[in-house]
């Protein structure tokens, strides 16, 4: 007969494992189970119809070094992601910083802030397409005054900056709330003492607050990222990836090819090496992050 203390730890472990089986399941199948699909597909030539898809083994993979259009979707893709993070993170703890109180005021210009990462991404795209294009609201106004119509969306440079700043826009908001978090955590009592020691503001937020804000910077710069890394619907709706296909990003190259173009075994191959690439330079990020975090406090 097992002891009572055998049947505490078996009833434990069976009511620990009901617990955690859902969420286990959610997760097998919304997110082990689709990887493993897309690992497989890379190795074939699945064109989506045919029931019997053709293993290629690593044609798809090989095939991605020679692809002009991947390499300039990877440029895209990594400015877009380099930019939009310093502009998140800057814009977000400036913003943060301005909001950092209990005041009517900052509770609305909280909300504002927040709103556009509300909409949809596709809306947020078709709303700046219908002001900066050519014949947006912008262009009309400046052409009314008799000047030149400015080609936002239509120059390829003006294109992926323009891109670049609607994402930054409609994205910030999540980087305020974050850092607004990380500031209400910092206890005034450590600021107050910097401040009676002679710091000044600068000071004080410098080698005070900035260092107490590790964890919200780093939790900030990788969801930035991670996010930038794969954005497809705002370009959908602000550019179609042009002009020239000058601001396709990896994500919106990979849905091309694979649905427009019926080659899903190759989307695949593209789709599995951005992950991996993802989870590298996040965890690259994370990693420096908190060796800086180390550092500091060291």
């Amino acid at each position: 007969m097992p002891s009572t203390r055998t049947l505490a730890r078996r009833r434990d472990g069976l009511t620990s494992l009901l617990m955690a089986g859902p969420a286990t399941a959610l997760y097998t199948v919304m997110l082990v189970v689709p990887v493993g699909l897309a690992c497989y597909l890379s190795l074939t030539d699945w064109d989506g119809y045919s029931a019997q898809p053709e293993v290629v083994g690593a044609a798809n993979y090989a095939d991605l070094a020679g692809d002009p259009a991947l390499r300039r979707a990877v440029t895209v893709t990594f400015l877009l992601a380099a930019a939009g993070t310093l502009g998140l993170n800057v814009l977000g703890l400036g913003f943060a910083l301005l909001l950092n109180g209990t005041s009517r005021a900052n509770s609305f210009f909280r909300m504002v802030m927040f709103y556009p990462h509300v909409l949809s991404a596709l809306v947020v795209g078709f709303l700046w397409s219908a002001i900066l294009g050519t014949t947006g609201a912008v262009n009309s106004f400046v052409t009314s005054k008799g000047g030149e119509v400015l080609p936002f969306l239509s120059d390829p440079d003006w294109a992926l900056a323009t891109m670049i700043a609607v994402v930054i826009w409609a994205a910030f908001g999540v980087n305020v709330v974050l850092y607004l978090a990380g500031l209400q955590a910092v206890p005034h009592s450590l600021i107050e003492a910097a401040r009676i020691d002679g710091a000044t503001r600068w000071q004080a937020f410098r080698h005070v607050t900035l260092p107490a804000l590790g964890p919200s910077v780093t939790i900030n710069l990788v969801l930035s990222l991670v996010t930038l890394l794969k954005t497809y619907d705002l370009v959908v709706s602000l550019t179609a990836g042009g002009p020239g296909g000058h601001t396709q990003t990896i994500a919106y190259l990979i849905l091309w090819d694979s649905f427009h173009d019926g080659r899903l075994g190759y989307g695949s191959a593209q789709s599995v090496v951005l992950m991996l690439v993802t989870a590298l330079l996040a965890l690259a990020v994370t990693r420096l992050r908190r060796r800086g975090e180390m550092a500091v406090f060291s």
